[in-house]
């Protein structure tokens, strides 16, 4: 069984991976999008086995809405076409259809994943679990779902290219 360092590591790790490949947009190739195509499960699997342990309550991160806009605005720009999904619900029938943006799905992944990088660059280790675990239950859990689903369509559709 993993310790809490060696799954807190890899949980850093991957955390660091997702951000980096964020920030490079400039690269005019659509490598980073493939890229994160096959990390994305690599994060799953890292935040679910940092869930395992108990750490204690939710934290909040303070988003600079302005910084977050602007990234979203990159994000989707660079999208494209490819930014926009229908989602599906088993619900009445004016509820059937609701639009996702991965766009908006990698933005609110990225934010959460930082907060809990700056508190461990803090040498707040517990806290950026703690941090990572109650946003993920809480919020960006379910975009990371919505884009690994998302991805998964372009991939099957042709558009998205493995390298």
């Amino acid at each position: 069984m993993e310790t809490l360092t060696e799954t807190l590591t890899e949980m850093v790790g991957v955390a660091e991976h997702y951000c980096k490949l964020i920030e490079g947009l400039a690269d005019d190739s659509d490598q980073w999008l493939a890229a994160l195509y096959q990390l994305m499960p690599r994060l799953h699997s890292a935040v679910t086995l940092l869930n395992t342990y108990n750490t204690g309550d939710l934290q909040i991160s303070e988003v600079d809405l302005d910084e977050r806009f602007e990234l979203y605005s990159r994000l989707r720009k660079r999208l494209g076409d490819r930014d926009s999904y229908w989602l599906e619900f088993d619900a009445a029938p004016e509820e059937m259809h609701m639009s996702g943006s991965l766009a908006d799905d990698l933005t609110d992944i990225y934010f959460d994943l930082q907060h809990g990088l700056k508190l461990m660059d803090e040498a707040w280790p517990h806290r950026a679990a703690q941090a990572w675990q109650s946003s993920y239950r809480l919020h960006w859990g379910q975009h990371l779902v919505d884009a690994e689903r998302h991805l998964y369509a372009l991939r099957v559709r042709n558009q998205l290219a493995i390298g």
